[in-house]
Order: C-alpha cells, then sequence, then structure tokens
C-alpha cells in the first residue's frame, strides 16, 4: 500500500499526533447469497452456526445431537478515525510502535549493516497475514485474501497517538532510551517523535519494582487511587478525543508488570465495591485497575498487554454494566506463542508431555521491573497456565488431575538489551516407554514482538465495536418478538490469539490453543459477512 500523505498536526502533552488522513479502502469481496445484504451504511448477514449437543443415556452411552441457531449479524460500514492512547507510552513498546507506525505512514527505508529495509507490518496478525476466502471456481485454486480485508477494518498508518507514561521524556528520547531501532531509522522519525510527550502518569509504588523510582518524574499527584485519578484520567481520554476529532479512543496498558492484587471481599469483588474502594484510597486497587474504570466509565475500550489481575471481579462486572469491552492480559509473542503451538501439536498428536521447562533472561525495562519477585509472580502465572486446557481435553493421555511439570524462570541481563533469549525443553512420553526431548532456542527481539500485537489488539478490538448481533426470529404480526441486535459481551475473548492468559465472560472456558484461537477470529470475521467456516476437506477435489 502506497504512504499516505502526511498531514502534520502539533503534537505535544499527549493530546495530539501526527494524522494522515486516508480515503476510506474499497471493500476487496462482496458475498453473492440472499442471506447477504449490503446498505450504504451497514452488512447485513444471516449466519446458521451449527455445533454438537452431548447427552449421556441411562446406560452411559454418549449422544451427539447436531444443533444450529440462526444469528442476524450486522456490521457497520465506515471506518471511524481511531485514537490509540497506550498506558507506559514511553516504554520500549510504547516508543516501538509509535516508530513503526510513523514510518509505515510515510513509507519510509532505511540502511542497516545487512542492507536496506523497508516499513512493514511483519509480526501483525490483521496486517502480514492472509485468510482463505474461498475456491476459484475455474481453477479450483484457493484465494487468499489479507485478513484485514475481511472486514472494512481501520488502518493502523491512520491511528492517532497519545498516551500517559511515569516518566517525562518525550517520545524521540524514549526512543532512544529502548535502544530497540536502528540509528537509521530513528533519524528519520525523530523530529515528530519529539514531538510527543506522555501525559502524566499514576504511580502507586507498591505495584512494581522498587527499581523503577529512577523513572517516575511525570507523576499525578497522590500514590494511592482515588477518585481524582480516575476523573484526570477520564479527562485525558476526552481531551484526546476532542482535541484530535476522533470517533473512537481505545486504551491499552503496555506499562509495567504490577504485582497481583488481592481480591478481597468487600473491596474489589463487585463493581460498587471497587468504586467505593477507588474513593477510600484502598491499597489493594493497582494503577491498571483505576485506568480499566476510567476508560469504562468513558465507554472506551481497555485492554490490558501486562500480566497483572488488573481485571478484578469488580472490573469486569462495571464494563459489563457499562457495555464497555475489555480485553486481556498480557502480550503473547515469543516464548508462550511458541509453547501453545507446539504443546497442541504434540498433544493432538498423541505424544504425552511430561515436563516443559521455560528459561527467559532479558535486558530491558521490562526485565529489570521482573527481577522483583512480586512482579515476576503475575508473569509466572500467565506464562504457566497456557497448557492447561490443552491438557484437559486429552483424557487418553491425561488422567483426571494429572498434568505435565511446568517450571518458568526469568533473569535480568542488562547486556543482552531487548533481545530476549529464551531457552524451552519439552519431555515427553512416546511408543512403548520411548521418550523424546525437544530443546529450543529462541531469540526474541521483545519490541519488535510485541509492538505488532498492539497493533492487532486495538484494530480487532475497534472491529467488535461495530458489529451487533442477535438471534434470528421471522418477522411477526407481532413485531415485539423481533428481537434486539446486541453487542458482543463486554469481555472481548475473541483476542485470546494476541493474549497469554485470555480474558473470557465470566463461566466460559479458556482457550490456549493457538489454532482454536486463530480459528475462532477467523470465523466470528466470515460470519459477519455471512460465510460458512473453511471445513478444509477439500470434497470439491476428492469427489471428481
Amino acid at each position: 500500500m502506497a504512504p499516505h500523505a502526511e498531514s502534520p498536526q502539533p503534537a505535544s502533552n499527549g493530546t495530539t499526533a501526527f494524522f494522515a488522513p486516508a480515503p476510506a479502502q474499497a471493500e476487496l469481496f462482496t458475498v453473492n447469497s440472499p442471506n447477504v445484504a449490503y446498505t450504504d451504511n451497514e452488512i447485513l448477514s444471516k449466519y446458521t452456526y451449527r455445533t454438537t449437543d452431548i447427552t449421556k443415556s441411562d446406560d452411559g452411552k454418549l449422544v451427539a445431537t447436531p444443533r444450529q441457531t440462526l444469528y442476524d449479524f450486522k456490521v457497520e460500514r465506515k471506518v471511524p478515525k481511531v485514537g490509540v492512547m497506550l498506558v507506559g507510552w514511553g516504554g520500549n513498546n510504547g516508543s516501538t510502535v509509535t516508530a513503526g507506525i510513523l514510518a509505515n505512514r510515510r513509507g519510509l527505508k532505511w540502511d542497516t549493516r545487512e542492507g536496506e529495509h523497508e516499513s512493514n507490518y511483519y509480526g501483525s496478525l490483521m496486517m502480514a497475514s492472509t485468510v482463505k476466502l474461498g475456491i476459484d471456481s475455474k481453477t479450483g485454486n484457493e484465494i487468499n485474501i489479507p485478513f484485514h480485508q475481511l472486514l472494512p477494518m481501520a488502518h493502523p498508518n491512520d491511528f492517532v497517538l497519545g498516551g500517559w507514561d511515569i516518566s517525562g521524556l518525550n517520545m524521540a528520547e524514549s526512543m532512544d532510551r529502548a535502544q530497540v531501532l536502528e540509528p537509521t531509522l530513528k533519524n528519520q522519525v525523530r523530529k515528530e517523535m519529539a514531538n510527543m510527550k506522555p501525559l502524566p502518569s499514576i504511580y502507586y509504588p507498591d505495584f512494581i519494582a522498587a527499581n523503577q523510582t529512577d523513572r517516575a518524574d511525570n507523576l499525578l499527584a497522590g500514590d494511592k487511587a482515588c477518585d481524582a485519578h480516575v476523573e484526570q484520567i477520564r479527562t485525558d481520554i476526552r481531551n484526546f478525543k476532542s482535541v484530535n476529532g476522533l470517533d473512537k479512543v481505545i486504551v491499552l496498558w503496555t506499562a509495567n508488570t504490577e504485582r497481583f492484587a488481592d481480591i478481597i471481599e468487600g473491596v474489589n469483588d463487585t463493581a460498587a465495591n471497587l468504586l467505593q474502594a477507588i474513593k477510600n484510597g484502598h491499597e489493594e486497587v493497582s494503577p491498571s485497575t483505576v485506568f480499566a474504570v476510567a476508560s469504562i466509565l468513558e465507554g472506551a475500550p481497555f485492554i490490558n498487554g501486562s500480566p497483572q489481575n488488573t481485571f478484578v471481579p469488580g472490573a469486569i462486572e462495571l464494563a459489563d454494566q457499562h457495555k464497555a469491552y475489555i480485553g486481556g492480559d498480557d502480550f503473547k509473542s515469543g516464548q508462550t506463542k511458541m509453547k501453545s503451538a507446539l504443546v497442541d501439536f504434540l498433544i493432538n498428536a498423541g505424544i504425552k508431555l511430561t515436563s516443559i521447562a521455560s528459561y527467559n533472561h532479558l535486558g530491558n525495562n521490562d526485565g529489570k521491573n521482573l527481577s522483583s519477585q512480586r512482579q515476576f509472580r503475575s508473569k509466572e502465572i500467565s506464562k504457566s497456565n497456557v497448557v492447561d486446557d490443552m491438557v484437559a481435553a486429552n483424557t487418553q493421555l491425561y488422567k483426571e488431575g494429572e498434568h505435565p511439570d511446568h517450571c518458568v524462570v526469568i533473569k535480568y541481563m542488562p547486556a543482552v538489551g531487548d533481545n530476549k533469549r529464551a531457552l524451552d525443553e519439552y519431555y515427553a512420553e512416546i511408543f512403548m516407554g520411548g521418550h523424546q526431548t525437544i530443546s529450543i532456542f529462541n531469540v526474541c527481539e521483545d519490541s519488535l514482538l510485541a509492538s505488532p500485537l498492539i497493533i492487532d489488539l486495538v484494530l480487532v478490538t475497534e472491529m467488535m465495536t461495530r458489529v451487533q448481533w442477535r438471534e434470528h426470529a421471522e418477522a411477526t404480526e407481532n413485531q415485539a418478538e423481533v428481537k434486539e441486535y446486541n453487542n458482543f459481551h463486554s469481555v472481548l475473548s475473541v483476542l485470546s490469539y494476541m493474549l497469554k492468559a485470555p480474558l473470557t465472560p465470566p463461566g466460559t472456558p479458556v482457550v490456549n490453543s493457538l489454532a482454536k484461537q486463530r480459528a475462532a477470529l477467523t470465523n466470528v470475521f466470515r460470519a459477519c459477512v455471512g460465510l460458512e467456516p473453511e471445513s478444509d476437506m477439500t470434497l470439491e477435489h476428492k469427489l471428481f
């Protein structure tokens, strides 16, 4: 895609940023079906969801009953002007994704010792992968299209960027401190980024490592939760939206990992108790939860990219009450993404994993923060639970209560900087008492893997704000029987592909299988335009 024409606007104090207006992108395809209709503003579709109900008969035999439900979907076609506010904007991820979007917007190229490189969105599921649309009726070949063109989606080149940080460095200085990007690239975006400065953030020393104190020079007054902090964040979101003429603002936490907050009855277990706890300045209300509450009250979707339990029960209930979207937790970028794919493959192949040992060392500020035990414990939990549903699904390999040994170690080694070293050993039982050991050494350029996930999370979240559904009911003389359209549940489990510890609506299962997560996202998007899931049975070839 050609770079968009640049229209700089003044950018300072986190309220404005450079924005490149672009014409609306034409939709790549239309669906020729009586179940799909297009208006100037909407795509309307009927979709038959097919599943299988399982019951157990009196003699203990399982009975499988196919079931189908007809749904109506409604998708807004107009792509809004989207603002993205990052909490921790001045960190490695925030500065890297900002520079990357600026570079892509301008189509920049830069020299390295390996030769010339050009801007791209590699690592983004939405922007750099494709999905199968169908089969060419003449040749029988698969037709694959960019994922982001399944639906009329926003483009990251058009994001307006802003946010908060406990550090007062401008974004150019933050980019230098991060030591992620090539100097020849940094020099081309430096002027724009020097005009971007994060808004003051909140800082509760008990929730992040003490070694972060030297960065904390851009703070709102107060070291515990309070109504004033919630109101200031709401005001910042409101001002950012107004000053930049935005249709929507999405807030994403990419700041330091916090310690886990204790779940306390009467404090953070309900929405009302959580709001009162903030008013009272309770010590178990974290900064990320305050940001989540402010975003929910302001109607801005909030995504948690770190492993702590930001979404305490009271925050989830508050989001549900306000019909506000939330998603989390913890970016799934390098080692954990490999683990969720490999474990899924091995267990589905009938190989019994008995031990998983994961070791990491990294030298960026994330590693420095995680060198504190309480913050590491948050990360350990998010990285350790990613195999649970896959193990539970295979009762041929694992008896009830049986689980592979699973150990996660993270060490801070400043010399390696943002180039995290991840070493994994998978030990498994195979046929007739044999064993298989798989060892992986993975060098993950941490922020260059996480930044595309920020883009994906924003793109998918924004898209879901324009999708509504209802169970289909034919119009009758009694129009009251026709159901109203609803939004998706406030907890966006459709974001799971990008997150280590996916948040799901209360009472629903967590899915960590990478293949299932991608299939769910793909098929939700296909349903929105009235297309069935691709079965991959290829019967059109086998039955000729």
